[in-house]
């Protein structure tokens, strides 16, 4: 067991990037409390992260629903458990024209990058600020720095949680408590098959991916820093640089020819 009993809180810690940010906090010592949706899932990866001798929780919950991230910290504190740190990391796209998605996914999105976010934060700082201790990670991409055709909900939710990071660290900056924004390029998880983005263009680089192993460590760097904000990866700087000198529609055309269907005519 850990000797500081300090617990992080990662949703979305099964895959991709918030299973390598779990990785990292366990190899640290922390004790983790993981989220995802599939208990079975979950159970398996607490197992691995015992290994590292840290307590695990795995709390299986549906973040797409907002009474679950209530029942999620309501979970905690009947516990007795007060993460120190907060891993937002759950989120998912949809590939495709605004007026062909279905607006229900879209809805379901919204609920999970930003309401999920907001609800679990809120709660997080209201338990973090007696303490005066506290660190945040919010996931938010490149995709928050351009306006996204074909993928622009997704674009949209990323813009807001980059924006209200930025907005809550200033309000934070005198508590003890700290918000980083992690902003990573694509990166080779199953993120784009569930946006079902196998037939974007983006995917003809995919040998550029980042891994989730790079993206993991750099946002723990970023974190146990207290920087305000990281982009990951040098490609990804270039890009985000790009997009700060240009025009919202120049910004919007790039996107859209890096983004429409690899079998659309030019």
């Amino acid at each position: 067991m850990d000797q500081n009993n300090k617990y992080a809180l990662i949703t979305g810690a099964s895959s991709g990037i918030g299973y390598e940010l779990a990785k990292l906090f366990a190899k640290e010592g922390y004790n983790l409390v993981i989220v995802g949706r599939n208990q079975d899932i979950l159970k398996q990866k607490a197992n691995e992260f015992k290994s590292f001798g840290i307590n695990v929780i795995p709390l299986a919950k549906n973040l797409f629903h907002t009474e679950e991230v209530y029942s999620l910290y309501a979970d905690l504190k009947q516990s007795k458990i007060s993460p120190e740190i907060l891993v937002n990391d759950a989120g998912q796209g949809l590939y495709g024209k605004f007026q062909d998605t279905e607006i229900h996914r879209e809805i379901d999105m919204v609920n999970l990058n930003i309401a999920s976010v907001l609800i679990l934060t809120k709660l997080f700082l209201k338990d973090r600020l007696p303490h005066k201790s506290g660190k945040i990670l919010n996931l938010a991409s490149i995709a928050s720095k351009a306006p996204g055709p074909w993928h622009s909900v997704y674009h949209g939710t990323k813009a807001f949680i980059l924006s209200w990071s930025e907005a809550i660290r200033e309000e934070l900056k005198d508590t003890g408590i700290t918000v980083t924004a992690l902003l990573p390029g694509p990166t080779d998880t199953d993120f784009f098959n569930k946006a079902e983005m196998n037939r974007s263009k983006i995917m003809e680089d995919k040998e550029n991916f980042s891994t989730p192993e790079e993206v993991a460590e750099d946002g723990f760097k970023a974190l146990m820093n207290g920087d305000d904000k990281i982009v990951s990866g040098l490609k990804n700087k270039l890009t985000v640089a790009m997009s700060n000198i240009s025009s919202d529609s120049m910004a919007a055309y790039h996107m859209n020819e890096m983004q429409k269907p690899s079998d659309e005519q030019i």
